[in-house]
């Protein structure tokens, strides 16, 4: 049996990934830059955008700040589970769709546990503003494995045992060994991944530290990756136990060092979640859903992101005593882990 879906692609087709991966640079070359250059470099309106991270643990919040000011259309956002950066780069759109614009998600969970769900996500989707597919956690990776790994789909169980299959491009078959029903997978291959890690070198091997989410496969899937970092580490660091680089150089195009640059998200050994800046962000979104003025969400983004020339300025905004308490209050959690 096999469902009515008509498939396409959005980002890279399986063939344009392979010739993507064959003609990329992949040597050894220090890709230090800034985030502006980074995202002018490898961003383009119509990409489809992978945002790595796992809810509001390592989003690259530093990102898709430049990506905002910058200003892209015609987005389509992929990610398995996210908060803070898809919420960032809707809450523009709400503001102003003819700056920038999202055209379609495709996601397994978009928003902010302990804090509710996206406010921005429902203000779009209530409203047709947005293509939704919908997947769940295991599918999404699933669907970035079958891209890093060079193929088309990926067979898996998973889509038979709920509505997945009903609202999304799986296609099921009767397995060819097993004569059994097995869902089929499409590849997800974006043009350009966005992602935030715990440290890197100038080539772009990356160290992820606690929850890893399926980072490795958004970049290695990925046409383009932009990484930044708290800390940019030397070469010799980083391979020093090579079991630790998560995410290996040639799957990387862009490496920026940004310390807090998941803030007000958390990064595992650096900070905790400042849940009163996130809760001051999703007040501003919020009312709108219900028909309210955009006045609160307009002067959030014209203090913290359209009134600043970079993430470093967004910061001096928060000001250190801010900065050092979710600091300290990470390194308590570490305390109570150990």
């Amino acid at each position: 049996m096999e469902t009515n879906a008509k498939m396409f692609w959005t980002g890279l087709s399986p063939d344009d990934a392979r010739e993507a991966l064959v003609n990329k640079d992949k040597s050894m070359r220090d890709k230090r830059m800034t985030l502006k250059e980074a995202v002018s470099k490898f961003v383009k309106n119509g990409d489809n955008v992978g945002i790595a991270g796992f809810v509001n643990v390592r989003q690259p919040v530093a990102t898709c700040h430049e990506m905002v000011r910058q200003g892209f259309k015609d987005l389509t956002l992929s990610f398995q589970s996210a908060g803070l950066g898809p919420e960032l780069l809707a809450g523009a759109m709400i503001l102003n769709p003819n700056k920038f614009s999202i055209k379609r998600v495709e996601l397994a969970y978009w928003g902010h546990e302990a804090f509710g769900l996206s406010p921005a996500w429902r203000y779009l989707a209530e409203r047709g503003m947005i293509e939704i597919e919908d997947w769940s956690n295991y599918n999404m990776s699933a669907r970035f494995k079958a891209g890093a790994m060079g193929l088309p789909f990926i067979p898996t169980r998973s889509p038979l045992g709920g509505d997945i299959k009903n609202c999304s491009r799986t296609k099921i078959i009767n397995c060819p060994f097993t004569e059994r029903p097995i869902g089929l997978l499409p590849a997800s291959n974006p043009n350009v991944a966005i992602v935030h890690v715990q440290a890197a070198d100038k080539f772009g091997n990356c160290i992820i530290r606690g929850t890893d989410c399926t980072c490795a496969e958004i970049a290695m899937a990925s046409a383009h990756t932009i990484v930044t970092c708290e800390q940019l580490v030397s070469h010799e660091l980083v391979t020093s136990n090579p079991k630790d680089i998560m995410i290996p150089f040639a799957a990387v195009d862009a490496v920026v060092e940004v310390p807090y640059g998941a803030y007000p998200g958390a990064c595992r050994r650096h900070y905790w979640f400042d849940g009163d800046h996130t809760r001051k962000f999703l007040a501003c979104i919020a009312p709108m859903c219900k028909g309210g003025a955009p006045d609160a969400l307009q002067a959030y983004y014209d203090e913290y992101i359209y009134g600043v020339e970079n993430f470093g300025e967004f910061l001096q905004k928060i000001g250190v005593n801010q900065l050092l308490a979710v600091k300290a209050a990470e390194a308590h959690h570490c305390e109570r882990l150990a």
